[in-house]
């Protein structure tokens, strides 16, 4: 309540007031200040009982009205300050709220002397107070709870449980205030809100707290129903066994769509042969007398590491391709990483094996430098040769596949409600929004009510990979879905609701959640900032990094010495090293693995960057090898000093190189993004790998120099102390801005 209206309330002065507030041990400043919690509470009982000055002014009135006549009329109708303090005198503290409320003035007809009637206690809705006739008066009945009409709540001894996202106007109900006071409230917190705006968590308890009122979060339904799904202790007797998910990995040129293709023709029974009329990135392959397998054909490794991100590791073996023309190459090594990361077993089909140039032992050295040694040279990793245009090792790489699954002892249980992970989703012109799945547990039937991210629906109709209708669809199995109110994101999980309501209350509150995510921002990942701050609380024990460089020799060197600064408090691990830009792949992993990513004389492109930033990334570029040691030394200790953060101002792609005697190389560009400033730093970026550092010499618009180039523009320039400019460069302008370190 504000410091004006308790004054008005309590028929004081506000400067008196605020005086006595401070006195207190209040902070009220000014008449606008507001007073709560035992502060409020605190002023009104030292208001129930007045100084003793106050009391002797009241005898001396009540001794001279006894003698002066006009006095005597004059208390007939006492005024209504008199009229309050007597009936605070009248109320002891120790009394209910509801005789403590202010009396309504005497009617006509009562005499004077005769005790005032008292309010008679009445079960009303919280909030509102209804007049009633008492012995020929109308009082205020008093409401039955435990507050005060004028606004807040007193604290109560039970919590009260409250279900989040909550409506303003369910607050209050709850609360057992009014609406207004409760608006009240929210806007001295600098929110405003009418009465059918939603409040999450957060600000319901900032709320609870400043008003002095004891609440607890309540058990929603979604958290009910994904903790008995999510349960991992379920009954040894009810798991059975389960088919295989398998993902294929590798390089795009080492054949993995052609070896898909190859054992879908060579594996399917009689009456499934033919090509899959809907193809939904998951299939089943039938081994007759042998089982069940369910292939996941992802679109790249940014689609599996978004759904590793979201905690859906649904793979349970991954299949690196490797050409045995070609051998171990860049995206191979990412593959790697990616398996790795996710824990999943990996096993390797040498596709390509009936070339002439086939060289399989160039494909086993390169396995063993990433310490994937094969079983013919005693390691644990399964090498499989195999052929996808003759069909050669296929039956053995399938039989090697059930074999891992068998080690891995695969069970789950069909006897519960199903849920799984969403593997894609598109709009079909005669079905609405389908949703290609994978059921991870329990058993998804036509009929039931789904709930996928902030999409929900009845599932209408289910379709296996070949197009054809199901009833159901068990462990590992892949189907379509359709039903869904609107097309779910890729990754996210899905689970069966017992009802629609239920569905509709989570996915309301997930619409909720991620309107004030998008509002807050991205979510920031692990920095080398806060870094010592994670450490010294005790709840990190491992730093993950990406390195990426111009060539091998500066990753291997830079992990290596970066491997060595691990302690007893925290180990460092390089889970990804390779050469080239930074893409979004690194980000995407990163993002998923909490980890830092250093760029070593190499760069990110604007996408990736955007990418970076959207997904609270933190990136780093150096080119001194010492500099990057020594501030991740400088993160464990918590020594880490202001840093300057690079903030690009424009690009310049470079279209036609010119040779001018007396000036030297002058580069014909376009400006492609931002501005370029003559005063500005640049670098030269030549497959997104640093050239050259340095600054321009000259800038100019046809022959006029000038200061700067807006985006859109044509332009000339010279490098100071480079000569060597080609088409197809990339000019970066760029200045640098000195951020203090804070420690979060």
């Amino acid at each position: 309540m504000r410091v004006h209206e308790l004054a008005k309330e309590l028929g004081s002065a506000s400067k008196d007031l605020l005086a006595r507030i401070q006195a207190l041990g209040g902070e009220a400043k000014n008449h606008m200040s507001l007073v709560e919690g035992p502060i409020l509470e605190a002023v009104r009982k030292s208001f129930k009982q007045p100084p003793a000055d106050k009391e002797k002014k009241s005898e001396a009135k009540a001794a001279s009205s006894k003698t002066s006549p006009a006095m005597k009329t004059s208390s007939a109708a006492p005024s209504h300050r008199q009229r309050k303090i007597e009936t605070e005198k009248k109320s002891p503290v120790g009394e209910s709220p509801a005789a403590s409320l202010p009396q309504a003035a005497p009617r006509k007809g009562i005499e004077e002397g005769k005790p005032a009637p008292q309010a008679v206690p009445v079960s009303k809705s919280p909030g509102f107070i209804k007049e009633e006739k008492v012995a020929g008066a109308a009082i205020p009945a008093a409401v039955k709870t435990e507050i005060s009409p004028s606004g807040p709540a007193a604290a109560v001894a039970e919590a009260i449980e409250i279900q989040f996202p909550i409506m303003v106007g369910m607050l209050a109900a709850q609360l057992r205030i009014k609406v207004s006071d409760l608006i009240k409230n929210l806007m001295g917190m600098g929110i405003f809100a009418n009465v059918n705006q939603m409040l999450n968590e957060e600000i319901v308890f900032k709320l609870a707290g400043k008003m002095g009122i004891n609440i607890k979060k309540a058990d929603d339904e979604e958290e009910k129903i994904l903790h008995s799904k999510f349960e991992d202790k379920e009954d040894a007797g009810l798991l059975k066994p389960r088919p295989p998910v398998v993902t294929l990995m590798g390089h795009v040129d080492h054949g993995k769509t052609s070896l898909l293709d190859a054992i879908r023709k060579t594996n399917v029974a009689a009456k499934e042969k033919g090509a899959i009329t809907q193809h939904i990135g998951a299939y089943g392959v039938d081994i007759p007398g042998k089982g069940h397998v369910t292939f996941l054909d992802t679109p790249g490794h940014e689609a599996f590491t978004a759904m590793r991100a979201r905690g859906a590791n649904i793979t349970d073996v991954v299949v690196l391709v490797v050409a045995a023309d070609d051998g171990v190459m860049p995206q191979t090594l990412e593959a790697v990483d990616h398996a790795r990361e996710a824990g999943c077993p990996i096993v390797v089909a040498v596709n390509k094996s009936d070339l002439p140039n086939a060289n399989p032992q160039k494909v086993m050295t390169g396995l063993q430098k990433m310490d994937l040694i094969p079983e013919e040279w005693g390691g644990k990793t399964i090498c499989v040769k195999v052929s996808a245009k003759t069909g050669q090792g296929i039956e053995n790489l399938l039989e090697m596949l059930l074999l891992e699954a068998e080690v891995l002892e695969l069970k789950a249980n069909p006897d519960r409600p199903a849920f799984g992970t969403v593997i894609e989703g598109h709009i079909s012109k005669g079905s609405g929004p389908v949703a290609a799945v994978i059921v991870q547990k329990g058993t998804l039937k036509v009929g039931d009510i789904v709930v996928c991210g902030v999409c929900s629906g009845r599932v209408r109709a289910l379709r296996n990979d070949r197009g054809k209708s199901v009833r159901e669809a068990g462990p590992s199995y892949a189907v379509e879905l359709t039903g869904l109110n609107q097309v779910p994101q890729a990754g996210e999980i899905f689970f069966v609701a017992e009802d629609e309501k239920t569905a509709r209350k989570i996915t309301e509150k997930r619409i909720l959640e991620e309107r004030e995510k998008q509002s807050r921002g991205a979510p920031r990942h692990l920095s080398l900032e806060d870094l010592y701050h994670r450490i010294s609380e005790g709840n990190f024990k491992e730093l993950k990094l990406i390195i990426k460089a111009d060539v091998q020799g500066s990753v291997e060197a830079l992990a290596q010495s970066l491997e060595k600064l691990s302690s007893e408090q925290c180990r460092i691990r390089v889970i990804h090293g390779g050469v080239g830009g930074i893409n979004e792949s690194d980000v995407m992993l990163a993002a998923a693995s909490d980890a830092i990513i250093l760029g070593f004389h190499v760069k990110a492109d604007p996408k990736t960057q955007e990418t970076g930033e959207k997904e609270g990334v933190d990136l780093r570029f150096y080119s001194i090898i010492y500099e990057a040691v020594e501030d991740v030394r400088k993160a464990l200790e918590g020594l880490l000093e202001p840093t300057y953060k690079e903030v690009s101002e424009g690009r310049v792609q470079i279209r036609k190189v010119f040779k001018i005697s007396r000036i030297g190389t002058v580069g014909g560009g376009m400006v492609v993004k931002g501005k370029i400033v003559r005063s500005n730093r640049i670098r030269i970026l030549r497959n997104l790998v640093v050239a050259f550092e340095g600054k321009l010499s000259s800038l100019k618009r046809f022959k006029d120099d000038v200061r700067e180039v807006a985006q859109g523009y044509e332009c000339g320039l010279s490098v100071e102390g480079f000569e060597d400019l080609r088409e197809g460069d990339v000019i970066e302008c760029y200045r640098l801005d000195k951020i203090a370190t804070k420690l979060l």
